[in-house]
């Protein structure tokens, strides 16, 4: 997908929500780092079962990005830059990845359990960390993310 199909995919978020133009939209992204992973995650998003997403602190920290915070609008599209839903944060934790409890890590609607949680984290941060430039351990900060659907085309 083009950057004008993101910036039109926006332009009717904002016009069917009355949001102002100058409404920012923080970044388009999908979860996952393979195509199936990434469409099945955005499934479970629009489904209503994914509602929470956990990444590395470290990441930004290393680039310099500014945190996720709570208020901001995200587009999400599946593995081909397809838009299909705005995401709003409603809650923001940071925490080391050995403090993560089910009570959060359940709302990503991945797992069944913390330990299953755990693994399949641990393999992410691991397979992600020297592209974004940390190494994993189990103390690492992490982000947690909560967030609504505010739009969806599909």
């Amino acid at each position: 997908m083009t950057a004008n199909e993101i910036a039109d995919f926006w332009g009717r978020y904002l016009k069917s929500a009355e949001k102002p133009a100058e409404t920012t939209c923080k970044e388009s992204f999908y979860f996952g780092y393979y195509e199936e992973l990434a469409d099945e995650l955005l499934r479970l998003v629009l489904t209503g079962q994914k509602t929470a997403t956990t990444s590395s602190y470290l990441a930004y920290a290393n680039v310099g990005e500014a945190l996720p915070k709570v208020g901001d609008l995200s587009i999400v599209t599946d593995w081909s830059g397809r838009p299909a839903c705005v995401i709003e944060n409603t809650q923001v934790v940071t925490l080391p990845f050995n403090q993560m409890t089910f009570d959060l890590c359940r709302l990503e609607g991945e797992d069944e359990n913390l330990a299953s949680w755990q693994e399949n984290h641990r393999q992410a941060f691991t397979h992600s960390g020297p592209e974004e430039g940390y190494v994993f351990s189990e103390e690492m900060p992490v982000v947690f993310e909560v967030f609504r659907v505010v739009y969806r085309e599909v």
